[in-house]
């Protein structure tokens, strides 16, 4: 009001109508603004309401595949190739690569940090299918294992393996699901402007109900529809952001004038966007964690389980590695670009240090409402799925290989399906309840929880399935080093960083493992034969199609 009465005093010409004129304009500018607004809100809320609306949908229609133990768990065994693709792909990716890892490491690394994504679709999505794809779906289903626990059991004729390998992955993989509402916070509170707890809340609560439901069938098919979202969702934000800084070769030459902060590259420009980084050592052992650490980790090799056949596996290689190029390698390629996005707001305003899980919400708070709306979504179907998958492992794994012979004794398979559900409820719980608090430790568990998983469970899960010789003995050294080596360095800190820490561990479990089996006394030749005699698969040929 002020300012239209000074220009109205010092403009004699300015006439009273053009003053009310004035007045008009700039409160319909206002009114206009406010609609936009309402109008982007109302775009995000409705495409929310229709993604959980979806979800618990489609458990209610799996319902009929969740009626006995093996359709509750692995879907009966039958689950084609794209369904199986795509969840083991989205079980892959959560909020926590979309948010946390690319922002992190794409802010040390740069556009380097590309590599991740591609070590992920090579070695964590391609080769993990051709190496352990068929071995596992027939291995397993000769065994007549359900999860990992129960497979290491079978395998090595141990029931001491089986339990201790069942509470490893009740111990870490607890953290671990707590971990995948990572960088939820600061993107809801950017879209919606609503407390994060509303948020957490309402993603276990949906989460739980199509689990309870379906089961695995009802995780399977929401994680081909929440994969779709994911493929589209990351090609189209990472279309506006780049537009935003001018287009890719701009964005890039950007990039290049920046010198780096890094220890063994201080001082030099271009070092963001080389070849390999600022970092290339560090940024190795993030590539081999994140990528060979999903060959050990019960939620990914389940879904070797439940694929419908063999065949089937050759389809489902070609879907996850291009699934896992495009997620993966678009999160860490859209990442890359962090430093041009370097403001106050991604600082601990009272530490100075950067907030790795802002960045990426920070570099998206300019886009369009409905590109916010989707990337949302996008956020919540990956964090969505993962979640889904973990607590169905972790409560399968704690009924069927803990409780059931050991706790409770004549286990029915409705009470096994019951408990199973029962589970899943107390595992979102507890996961709401350190995401909405997470005390000091948890916090740091969270940050080797796939160290251990993977260190402790890939060499004996690997050689198991390749090699008669592999020992008890050997596995148990297998287990030690794993979790040892994580969780002693979580304390005493003698490796650089955990993310390394993992990366050994893993290493370590695939020399441990065949040194301690080659001194150790061997399984009885014939219970070995019997165990791999399943991939002495027979056909027979009909006499039209025969050479004769």
């Amino acid at each position: 009001m002020e300012y239209f009465m000074l220009t109205r005093a010092s403009c004699p010409c300015y006439s009273m109508k053009s003053y009310f004129n004035a007045l008009k304009r700039n409160a319909l500018k206002r009114i206009s603004i406010i609609e936009r607004k309402e109008s982007g809100m109302g775009i995000k809320i409705v495409l929310l309401i229709v993604f959980f609306a979806v979800m618990v949908g489609v458990g209610i229609y799996s319902r009929r595949h969740a009626t006995s133990v093996d359709g509750f768990v692995l879907g009966g065994r039958s689950v084609g190739p794209w369904f199986t693709a795509f969840a083991y792909g989205t079980s892959y990716f959560s909020a926590v690569v979309f948010v946390g890892y690319a922002g992190q490491f794409g802010w040390k690394y740069g556009i380097a940090s590309t590599w991740i994504g591609i070590g992920n679709a090579v070695i964590g999505s391609l080769l993990a299918w051709v190496v352990l794809g068929r071995r596992t779906k027939v291995m397993t289903q000769h065994l007549g294992s359900r999860t990992m626990p129960d497979f290491f059991g079978e395998r090595y004729d141990s029931k001491a393996l089986k339990i201790m390998a069942s509470v490893i992955v009740f111990i870490f993989l607890i953290p671990y699901t707590a971990s995948v509402y990572n960088g939820l916070s600061r993107l809801f509170e950017m879209a919606f402007h609503i407390p994060y707890t509303w948020c957490v809340v309402a993603m276990a609560l949906f989460t739980a109900v199509y689990v309870i439901l379906g089961g695995y069938m009802a995780t399977a098919i929401n994680d081909f529809i929440q994969g779709i979202i994911m493929l589209v969702g990351i090609v189209v934000v990472i279309a506006a952001v780049l537009n935003g800084q001018g287009g890719f070769m701009n964005a890039i030459a950007e990039m290049a004038q920046i010198p780096s902060d890094v220890a063994v590259t201080a001082g030099q420009p271009g070092a963001f966007t080389s070849f390999f980084g600022p970092d290339p050592a560090n940024l190795l052992g993030v590539v081999v964690l994140t990528s060979l650490g999903t060959w050990g980790l019960p939620q990914m090799i389940g879904k070797f389980y439940a694929i419908k056949d063999e065949k089937s596996i050759n389809t489902g290689t070609v879907i996850s590695t291009v699934f896992a190029i495009v997620v993966s390698g678009g999160c860490y390629f859209l990442g890359g670009f962090a430093r041009l996005f370097d403001s106050p707001a991604i600082y601990d305003e009272a530490t100075g240090a950067v907030v790795y899980d802002s960045i990426i919400p920070y570099m998206l708070s300019a886009l369009p409402d409905i590109l916010i709306g989707i990337v949302v979504v996008l956020v919540l179907s990956a964090s969505m799925s993962t979640l889904s998958s973990l607590v169905l492992t972790s409560s399968s794994t704690l009924t069927l290989d803990l409780l059931k012979d050991n706790v409770i004794k004549k286990m029915s398979e409705k009470k096994q399906i019951v408990t199973m559900q029962l589970l899943i409820v107390f595992f979102i719980i507890v996961s709401v309840v350190i995401a909405l608090d997470p005390p000091t430790f948890i916090a740091q568990l969270m940050g080797i929880s796939w160290g251990a998983l993977a260190g402790a469970f890939l060499a004996p899960f690997l050689y198991g399935l390749y090699w008669k010789g592999v020992t008890k003995a050997g596995v148990w050294a297998g287990f030690i080093a794993g979790i040892g080596i994580t969780v002693s360095n979580m304390f005493i800190g003698y490796i650089e960083s955990s993310i390394n820490a993992g990366a050994v561990a893993m290493v370590a479990g695939l020399i441990v493992v065949p040194v301690v089996s080659f001194i150790t006394p061997k399984m009885k030749r014939e219970k070995a034969d019997e165990i791999f005699m399943c991939y002495e698969e027979k056909v027979t040929i009909t006499k039209k199609r025969s050479l004769q």
